[in-house]
């Protein structure tokens, strides 16, 4: 693994594992063909059955967490066992915004994991890869101190042209004609481990998108799966990342789907816009 690998992945952006290619688009394996002489509606049956029973599962658990639920976010009973549902808690969400950020956080631990989803999402986004704009993302989802640190860190490596080719983009950044580059983070859940009201520690699982969708390109949109710890920080009536660190997973079992066409994802990256994540 290289220098620049080193810095790209310590930086907060995502580190993709291409998969091995196969199907005919380049996207990866196909749908696996069915047995000879199997039984489809034998398999049919078992899925609506397990269908129902999951219906059935999540409606309990729902009442469950309707009657004894105390509103709070992040650790459920307190000890950080258990995942506090995304319920109402009588806060206000967030309607302000800094550069197109989700801003105006709440002190409490709701506010806290609000701010790192949406810290979250903008840091592993294509616009990282526009210095101008990577500047004002730095600048506003981290602390002054830690911003002037991570600067200079995080041009070296989106400045790279070895690491941008690597990747499939050009020399700038900018991917090559009849690509649409993509680059998203996608928050499953987040957990407060830690909380004191100017800081808090907190862990967010999330699915990454990342590729050039285009006809010939080498490097298809896979997802890969991860969790990042994030130390926070109350400042300037807000709170801003301080530090944090990456590790993979978790990662679920894959279903037997088909890969969309380049052109489908592409499609869909341009016309679903991100979310602005609350509790």
């Amino acid at each position: 693994m290289s220098d620049d690998d080193d810095l790209f992945g310590g930086t907060g952006e995502t580190r993709t594992r291409l998969p091995e290619r196969g199907g005919a688009d380049g996207y990866g394996p196909g749908r696996r063909p069915g047995r000879p002489g199997g039984r489809a509606p034998s398999r049919s049956l078992v899925t609506v059955v397990g269908v129902v029973v999951l219906l059935i599962a999540a409606i309990a658990f729902a009442n469950r967490d309707n009657s004894s639920s105390d509103g709070g976010g992040g650790r459920g009973d307190g000890k950080g066992t258990e995942a506090a549902p995304t319920a109402p808690t009588g806060e206000k969400p967030v309607s302000g915004r800094n550069g197109g950020i989700a801003s105006g956080f709440a002190k409490s631990e709701q506010g806290v994991q609000s701010a790192t989803a949406n810290y979250a999402v903008a840091l592993g986004s294509a616009d990282m890869f526009d210095e101008e704009q990577r500047h004002r993302i730095v600048d506003t989802v981290y602390t002054p101190q830690a911003a002037a640190t991570r600067r200079p860190g995080l041009d070296k490596v989106y400045n790279n042209k070895s690491f941008l080719n690597r990747i499939g983009l050009r020399d700038d950044g900018t991917a090559p004609s009849g690509t649409t580059f993509i680059s998203r983070i996608i928050p499953v859940g987040t957990k407060v481990t830690k909380f004191d009201g100017n800081s808090a520690t907190v862990e967010i699982w999330y699915s990454s998108l990342f590729g050039l969708a285009g006809e010939d390109t080498k490097n298809p949109v896979t997802e890969s799966w991860f969790t990042n710890t994030y130390d926070m920080r109350w400042s300037g009536g807000d709170w801003k990342v301080a530090d944090f660190k990456q590790q993979d997973g978790p990662v679920p079992v894959g279903r037997d789907q088909r890969a969309s066409t380049a052109d489908d994802m592409a499609k869909a990256v341009e016309e679903y816009g991100g979310f602005t994540y609350a509790r």
